[in-house]
Formats: structure tokens, C-alpha cells, sequence
């Protein structure tokens, strides 16, 4: 096996990182909510159009927050993608829901809009459409969907900031919308997220549940005497420190995303070249989009061809992985889920696709060896 292993992921750091650490750490406040944090929010704010933003020590958070904003209930349905990240689901099971999964499209690999309806019943309460890849769902019918049957949407953008649909950011569209800054995503601090609030609705609410129940936040402002628990709620805030590392990615966030849709689009470029494409499809882009290069997949004919793929990257030193197991198929999503309709599009995607190494500092000669092993 080669010495030099190509890892699959490398968190990219700006510079001013450790520089805005230092200024928490000399300052009086390293708790939340202090200047860093308030930065952070109007960065979001300001670049997804947002009524409201609050980060959150994670995106699971961020979506645990949404289901109680929604005031999901023992009993409640939530229809989502299977494909996904178990926080999707467990944010709703944890309030009692049940999820309810439906297949994906083939090509984008996003929740399959058209079979929505089919899965709606009167216990239906919220849609949650995920953006796999940063590449974002068919919002308009969703929305619609939305609209017609009473429906709360919110948006799992985990892997989006930074892409749009027709103009508008991921995570901005819905009523509610979730990002993550988990060290794998474009934008990181080690761990985070963000809850984007697009209904005036929940703005006042969700600085009560993000502060343990209470009305701390109206307390500082200077609105109330004292601060007491008021509703249910949890410790959603992170820390200033994590809030600064995260201020220096997002002043960079332009940049950030500019650099990978470069190593993107080599990928694309390379992998075209002399490839078969009844055998190894390539993510597909719509044209009303823009994506954000969160990720680079190709979808192999077969399981046993990932598997061989796997093993040759492995010779090379290159870590390449697949990604989830879907949640139906998982010990408890049969527990706590029900799946509506055929999930053959998803279980044939999560056994054949195969994610590259995608981070800034990847060099085109590395590029060209990844390639010229997935070619092989």
C-alpha cells in the first residue's frame, strides 16, 4: 500500500482562525451570544435573505429546535428521504413523530417531489426535504405542496450553504432551515449549525427554546427585569470561540466555495474523459441551481464494482467511501418509521455510489490520480 494516503476529507482553515480565538479568549465573554455570535448572524442573515438566524452547536440542534418550533406531537408524521443522515429523522422521533420516508429521483438524488402527496395523511405535520450534495430539491413544488395541505417545510441544508434555487440560498426557502458546520462541511468549525427562522412566527419562540426555556435573551436586551423558564427548550447555544473560528470561514465562505467548485468541475472534466457512461454516472446539476461543490460521486454499475473501486483506491492510497445507509433499511428507522411506496431508487443508490476526496489543497496532480483510478 502506498505510504502517501489522499484522505478523504481535510478541514480548510482561513488564517484568522486562531487570531478571533485569542480576541474570545482575552475577552470577558466566551459563552454564547457574545459579539462573535452576533457577527455570525448577520453574515447569514445578510447572505440568505433570512428573517432570523441562530446558530446552534450543531445542525442536528438546529433541526431538534425545528420540531419543537412546529410543535410536533407523539403521533405526528413527517414525511422526508430515507438517504439522509439520521439527525433528519431523530429530531422528529425525539418529539414523538414518526418518520415517513419516500424514494428519491435518480438524478439529483433529492427527495422525489412528485410522490409527496401520496404519503400525506391528516396526521401529516411537516416535509422535510434534504439538499444531498448542496444541490437542491424541486423547492417550488414543495412549497406548493406545502401550501395546499397546511404542511410546515424544513429544510435539512446540512450540506448547502452556499447554494441557491432560482436565486434564492438553500435553507432560506422553507419555513425553516437547518446548516451544518461540521468539520466535513464546505464552511466548519469543528461542530456547529445554524437555524435560519423565515417566518416571523417562530423568531421570539426560538430564542426561548434555544435558551434552555427561558426569556434570557429579552433579559439582556433589557425587555424584562429577570429571566425564568418560561417554555421547554434545551442548550442549543455554542460557545464564542467556536462562533470566532466560524466568523473567519464565513467571511471566506466566497472564496471557500470558489476554490472547490474548481477541484469540482476538474473531476468532471477528467472523469469525462473516455468514460463509460453506462457504467459511471456523474452528479447531475440542474439548470435552475447553483451548487456549492459540497461533494464529488460517482455511482458505479454494481455493489461489488464499489467494492472493487474501494479496494484499488485503497492500493493508491486514496480514501474513498460511500455514504449512508438508508434510514428505512436502518434497526430503528423499521422501529420508528414507516416507508410510503417503492424505495427502489434509494436502495440502488446507497449500494453503488462512491464519494472522492473533495477539499482545498487537493492538487490537480492528486485530482489526476484519483481519476485515473476510477477510469480504471
Amino acid at each position: 500500500m502506498h505510504k502517501s494516503l489522499i484522505p478523504f476529507n481535510k478541514p480548510y482553515t482561513t488564517g484568522k482562525e486562531l487570531e478571533y480565538i485569542t480576541h474570545v479568549i482575552a475577552s470577558d465573554h466566551q459563552s454564547g451570544d457574545g459579539r462573535f455570535t452576533h457577527k455570525c448572524h448577520h453574515w447569514l442573515e445578510s447572505n440568505a435573505h433570512s428573517k432570523k438566524a441562530l446558530l446552534t452547536h450543531s445542525c442536528t440542534a438546529s433541526l431538534e429546535m425545528a420540531a419543537i418550533l412546529v410543535d410536533i406531537r407523539p403521533g405526528d408524521e413527517v414525511i422526508m428521504p430515507s438517504y439522509t443522515f439520521v439527525s433528519t429523522a431523530n429530531a422528529f422521533v425525539l418529539r414523538g413523530a414518526i418518520p415517513v420516508f419516500v424514494d428519491i429521483r435518480p438524478d439529483t438524488l433529492n427527495i422525489d417531489e412528485t410522490l409527496i402527496e401520496a404519503a400525506i395523511t391528516s396526521k401529516t405535520k411537516a416535509i422535510v426535504p434534504v439538499h444531498y450534495a448542496g444541490v437542491a430539491c424541486e423547492m417550488d413544488a414543495i412549497m406548493d405542496i406545502a401550501k395546499k395541505n397546511g404542511l410546515y417545510v424544513i429544510e435539512d441544508a446540512a450540506q448547502a450553504l452556499g447554494s441557491q434555487y432560482k436565486g434564492r440560498a438553500l435553507g432560506s426557502i422553507g419555513h425553516l432551515g437547518c446548516y451544518s458546520f461540521h468539520e466535513t462541511k464546505n464552511i466548519q468549525c469543528g461542530e456547529g449549525g445554524a437555524l435560519l427562522l423565515n417566518d416571523e412566527e417562530f423568531v421570539s419562540r426560538a430564542e426561548i427554546v434555544r435558551e434552555k426555556g427561558t426569556n434570557r435573551s429579552q433579559f439582556f436586551r433589557g425587555h424584562i427585569d429577570k429571566y425564568s423558564w418560561v417554555d421547554v427548550g434545551s442548550s442549543y447555544l455554542p460557545s464564542e470561540l467556536s462562533a470566532a473560528y466560524l466568523l473567519a470561514q464565513l467571511e471566506s465562505a466566497s472564496d471557500i466555495t470558489a476554490s472547490r467548485l474548481s477541484i469540482w468541475d476538474n473531476y468532471y472534466r477528467l472523469l469525462n474523459v473516455n468514460s463509460d457512461k453506462k457504467t459511471r454516472l456523474q452528479p447531475l446539476i440542474p439548470s435552475n441551481v447553483e451548487h456549492n461543490a459540497h461533494m464529488y460521486y460517482l455511482l458505479l454499475s454494481c455493489e461489488k464494482k464499489r467494492a472493487e473501486l474501494v479496494s484499488e483506491f485503497k492500493k493508491r492510497g486514496v480514501s474513498a467511501v460511500p455514504h449512508y445507509v438508508p434510514l428505512h433499511s436502518s434497526m430503528a428507522g423499521m422501529k420508528f418509521g414507516r416507508v410510503v411506496g417503492s424505495m427502489l431508487v434509494t436502495d440502488s443508490i446507497s449500494s453503488r455510489l462512491l464519494r472522492l476526496p473533495l477539499w482545498i489543497g487537493l492538487t490537480l496532480t492528486e485530482q489526476e490520480k484519483i481519476a485515473g483510478v476510477a477510469q480504471r
